[in-house]
């Protein structure tokens, strides 16, 4: 039996609230804590030496123009693209292991990863893109473009899209893709050059030029995301009883691939691809707070920034005057944490 402790309602009124209720908001409030922390050493730490309190100074509105320039016109910006991009990530790979019912599943088992970098590559070579700004929308629509491709190469023949098909599909056009843009990449060594940065996930100076043109789509993303965790509870009881409780399973798959195609190719647009983010956070958010979507979506939000943001401060000051990009971090940190997690039922089972 569940130990309770009473909460008053209203005058009168007694109900039973119970303590796992009570730990797991807690917890979210612990995990509001750390991302609050995350952001102040973000904009806190860097290259740049500059103390707490000159930080804190400018952001109230004092400081020196240096101080200005360095917290305002760099380390801001990039602090919100990080968490951007860590939110888009997380919930995104929540989504599609949901969705596939595969607990080693990410984004870019759909081939959104490849659908964009194929796109990069081809604004550089036939189309002389050469910065930030013009890279997102090639990777925008080639990660749009090629997942609705992946679906329909999965709808065909018999049967429905199901999520065995949509995955070999997105294997499949991945790996084509993949080696189509490795070799632009190696018959146009300008090509290469510049894609070393994108490919590596990075947040070195991504600002908000790159990530203002994309937020409709994120919160477009985020929204469907948020909107279809209670229906992807029904059908990971079984398609059938799902379609009893009233669940339309066709929306409701068409609905989870928009979402992840959004929300995944524009924080894979903007930063690059960034590895493990989507893989290991759901993993460390159901072992938590339990196989109910909505509450892994929920921890993903707010879980998923503060690796991206923490790996990024680690990449800033580890290799000294340089940086190491996020995304070689989060395979650094993500990579013995996922294999211990996967080890544990709780966190592995879906």
């Amino acid at each position: 039996m569940t130990p309770t402790s009473p909460v008053v309602d209203a005058p009168g009124a007694v109900r039973a609230y119970p303590r796992g209720r009570r730990a797991r908001l807690g917890t979210f409030v612990a995990l509001i804590a750390v991302l609050l922390a995350a952001i102040a050493l973000s904009i806190t730490v860097g290259a740049n030496p500059i103390g707490p309190g000159t930080v804190l100074d400018t952001i109230t509105g004092g400081g020196d123009d240096e101080s200005r320039f360095i917290v305002w016109e760099q380390r801001v910006p990039r602090t919100a693209v990080g968490a951007v991009v860590g939110i888009a990530l997380g919930i995104a790979g929540a989504l599609i292991q949901a969705f596939t019912r595969n607990p080693l599943a990410d984004p870019g088992i759909l081939g959104v990863n490849s659908g964009a970098a194929f796109a990069v590559a081809v604004g550089i070579v036939f189309f002389g893109v050469t910065d930030i700004s013009g890279y997102v929308w090639f990777a925008c629509a080639g990660a749009l473009i090629v997942t609705f491709g992946v679906y329909a190469i999965g709808a065909t023949g018999r049967g429905a899209a199901s999520p065995i098909r949509l995955t070999l599909a997105g294997i499949a056009v991945g790996a084509v893709l993949s080696g189509a843009t490795t070799g632009l990449t190696l018959t146009h060594p300008d090509a290469f050059d510049r894609m070393r940065g994108w490919n590596a996930g990075s947040l070195l100076e991504r600002g908000y030029d790159v990530l203002t043109p994309v937020v409709p789509l994120l919160v477009i993303g985020l929204v469907l995301a948020f909107g279809v965790s209670s229906a992807m509870n029904s059908m990971a009881l079984g398609e059938d009883t799902a379609r009893a409780q009233g669940v339309n399973v066709a929306r409701t798959r068409v609905l989870v691939l928009v979402a992840v195609t959004l929300l995944a190719g524009t924080a894979t647009a903007v930063a690059g691809p960034i590895g493990f983010v989507g893989l290991m956070v759901p993993h460390v958010v159901r072992w938590t707070f339990g196989p109910d979507q909505r509450r892994i979506v929920a921890g993903s939000f707010l879980l998923s920034p503060i690796l991206v943001l923490l790996s990024d401060v680690v990449g800033r000051i580890v290799v000294l005057p340089s940086e190491m990009p996020v995304g070689i971090v989060t395979a650094f940190v993500g990579a013995p944490v996922l294999i211990v997690l996967v080890r544990r039922r709780n966190a592995s089972a879906l």
